[in-house]
Parts: structure tokens; sequence; C-alpha cells
């Protein structure tokens, strides 16, 4: 390793001062020859390390000791996050490798080739720190992006993940660039070369990579949003997304760990849209026996009629029903089914629907409806379809129950009966009905 001209004129005043006061000051205590040449480079290197050591402690006190209390002391927050992340401890041992860089020239400046691995040594060990020092920097850049409000839901840690590999194996080739005495060029040429194995190692924090990226394109998944996952059996917030892995955590606290590739290769539900939304959806049937579907009898109308939600729809529809049986000359009363009729279950619609358009707990300007689905072998469901305008779990399981405990128990106002698949009761009942 060569030296250069104005170090190494500066390096020969230093290296004959110091030889020549050691070498006067061994002498007077009876050494000479190579005994005189061992006992002078052995005690200039113990002073040396000693006081490198001095340097090392010296520099851990002013960075560490005085600038944390500083740092601590001072009104921005940045600043903790560095002393959070140790960055200071990493810088501190910059200070007494560049003593010792200093004077191992002048210790060992009769030893070419001790000389020349030594400063190897410390340049790599320098590399090293410098690694470590970025590393810990971008730690806390990191976290001070990821408290940003326009930041908090955005992949930054995967980014900084790969920064953190890019600065890793640039460091990684200056250090054997440095040992080896090759040029980094030779170095990034056989990476060229070996180019199928590194994609074959890191395939999967490439694929996790080309993931999140198309995750903040597309602002696919945010950290925060309730996602469920099927597939990898998640249902809840995702927690942190990194350059390989989106973490969430369930609605029961246990972690679920997903490859970040695959929210673009599987299919995954984000609810990101309904929180956003004015409400939240409910979407739930209730199963009326066929059997018990009928015509209204004018005694049920009046007795129905009595239902302050729907009295002025009953008036207004029987009015509508006799103009038109009187209009094409339909007589009723000589068979039910000539003419137009209204029935339970058509009653019951309507009643649901004003019940829920009177029901404060329900978003009356989102879609309101109950409809009629296929009947099925469990009857004729009559689905409700409705927006809550608490989105809150609990809240939102609270408004549900109580809209359909009160459905359930009206049902049977309207003589309709809610089917149910016969129980081991209802069988023993039968049987002992049976029995003579």
């Amino acid at each position: 390793m060569q030296i250069e001209t104005p170090i190494l004129e500066e390096v020969n005043s230093i290296h004959k001062f110091i030889v020549n006061e050691s070498t006067t000051l061994l002498e007077n205590l009876g050494l000479s020859g190579e005994s005189l040449i061992i006992a002078r480079s052995a005690s200039i290197l113990i002073i040396t390390v000693l006081f490198s050591m001095f340097v090392w402690w010296l520099s851990r006190k002013i960075m560490i000791t005085t600038l944390h209390q500083f740092i601590i002391r001072s009104k921005t927050k940045w600043d903790d996050y560095l002393v959070e992340k140790r960055f200071f401890a990493a810088v501190a041992h910059i200070a007494p490798l560049f003593f010792m860089d200093f004077f191992v020239k002048i210790i060992f400046f009769d030893y070419p080739i001790i000389l020349k691995f030594l400063l190897q040594a410390i340049n790599v060990l320098f590399v090293a720190i410098l690694l470590v020092a970025i590393l810990r920097f971008l730690s806390a850049f990191e976290k001070i992006l990821s408290e940003k409000p326009k930041l908090k839901d955005k992949p930054i840690q995967s980014y900084f993940q790969l920064i953190k590999i890019l600065v890793s194996g640039f460091m990684i080739i200056l250090g054997l660039s440095i040992s080896t005495g090759q040029s980094p060029v030779y170095f990034l040429t056989s990476l060229g070369a070996a180019t199928a194995i590194i994609l074959l190692i890191f395939k999967d924090t490439i694929l996790g990579f080309v993931g999140s990226i198309q995750l903040a394109a597309n602002d696919m998944v945010r950290i925060g949003d309730w996602v469920t996952m099927e597939k990898y059996g998640a249902d809840g917030d995702v927690t942190e997304i990194t350059l390989n892995t989106v973490k969430v955590q369930n609605f029961d606290k246990t972690i679920t760990t997903i490859p970040t590739y695959a929210f673009i290769s599987d299919s995954f539900k984000n609810w990101r849209g309904m929180e956003l939304s004015e409400g939240r959806r409910i979407k739930r049937s209730i199963n009326i026996e066929m059997s018990s579907i009928k015509f209204c009898t004018p005694e049920m109308l009046n007795e129905l009629q009595k239902i302050t939600l729907i009295s002025d729809y009953i008036d207004g529809k029987e009015k509508e029903i006799n103009d038109y049986n009187t209009k094409n000359n339909l007589n009723k009363d000589d068979f039910l089914l000539n003419g137009r009729h209204q029935t339970n279950i058509g009653l019951y619609r309507q009643y649901i629907l004003a019940y829920l358009r009177s029901n404060t707990n329900i978003n009356p300007d989102m879609t309101t409806m109950v409809r009629q689905l296929p009947p099925t072998a469990m009857g004729v469901p009559l689905e409700i379809y409705c927006f809550s305008k608490q989105k809150d779990w609990v809240i939102y399981e609270s408004i549900m129950s109580d809209l359909f405990d009160h459905l359930f128990a009206a049902t049977s106002y309207f003589d309709l009966v809610i089917f149910e698949q016969p129980s081991g009761r209802d069988i023993t009942e039968t049987i002992k009905g049976l029995k003579p």
C-alpha cells in the first residue's frame, strides 16, 4: 500500500523524532542492538494502543454523554431518534481509527509488509463502522418519516430495507476491494456473471420489493387497513409492511405474516372503502315458511292498520286494489283468487322497509331495501339490505342485533312463521303425538 508523498514527509519527520527520543531513552536503560529495536517498536505500539483507547473513550464521552445530554434538552425530535438508534455511538469509533491509521504508519514504517496489512485492516474496519453508522442513521430517518401524518400508512419500511440492502452490498464490495487490492469494478463484474445465482438467492426479496412498489403505486394496502385474506387465515388490521412480508393482526390478537407479493398474486378483501364511506352494510335474510304465506282478510287488514308505520300504506294500497277490481269487474267475494289482494308477506316487507327508514341508526342516504330472494328448501328469504351509520364493530353488531330482535318478534303479528330445521325435540313430540 503506497503512502502519499506529503504524508510520507510528515511521517518521516515524526518517525525520526519518536525513534530518536525512544532510542535515547532505551539506551539509557541499557538496551542495545536487536533488543533495543524490538523494545522500541513494542513500547511505541503499547503507547499508541493506550492513547487510541483514550481517544476512543474521549470521543464516546463527547459523543454519547455530552452530546446526548444536549439532545435530550433540545426541543427537536429527530435527534432523539438518532440517540435511540445509537448513531452517535457508532460515529464515536471513527476518531480512534484515524488516530491509529496515522500512528501505525509511524510505528511500522520500517516494516512495509506489516504496515500494508494493518492499514488494510484499519480501512476495512473503518468501512464496517461507516456501514453501521449509515444503517443506524437510515433506521432513525425511517422512524422520523413513518410518524409523518401523510406517510403513516405508506410502506416506508420496505423502501428503507431495500436502501439498506443496496448500501450494505456496496460497502461489502468496497471492503473486499480494500482487503484484496482489486478494483470494485472487478467485483461488480463478478456479480454480473453470477446474476442467475443472485436472482435465485434474493428471489423473495425481489418479488417483495416489486410487490411493495405495486401496493404503494396502486394504493392497494396501507398500514392500518382492515384486510381479509382467507387463503392465509388473515382477518384484521395491517400493522407492518416490509420488503418481504405484511403483518396482519387478527381480531383475536394473533399475528398472520403474509408474503408481500401475495397481495399482488392472490385475491384479498380490503375494508378501507367501507371505513371511508358513510355507513357499514347490513345484509341478512329472514327465512319465512312458505305455508304461512297467505292473502290478507278484511279482519287481518283492520288489525294491521293499528301499526302506525304502515297504516297509511294499507289504506292507500287497499284503495288502489278496490279501484282496480271495480274497474275490471272482478268480484273477489265470489272466489278469493278473483281480483287483487294484499298478502301478509307483502305487508311484512313494507313494515320492515318503514321500520328501517324510521330507525335513526340506519343511514337514509345510502341504499335501503327489503327484497324477496328465490325460494329454497329453507323457505322464502326476505333479505334486509341497508347501511348502519356506526362503523365501529361493537356498535355495529349491537345495532344489527337490535334490528333483527325486533323483526323476528314482529313476524307473528303478520301470521308468518320463521323457518327452522326440525330439532330432536320436534321429532320426539311428533312421535309422542302419533302414539295411541
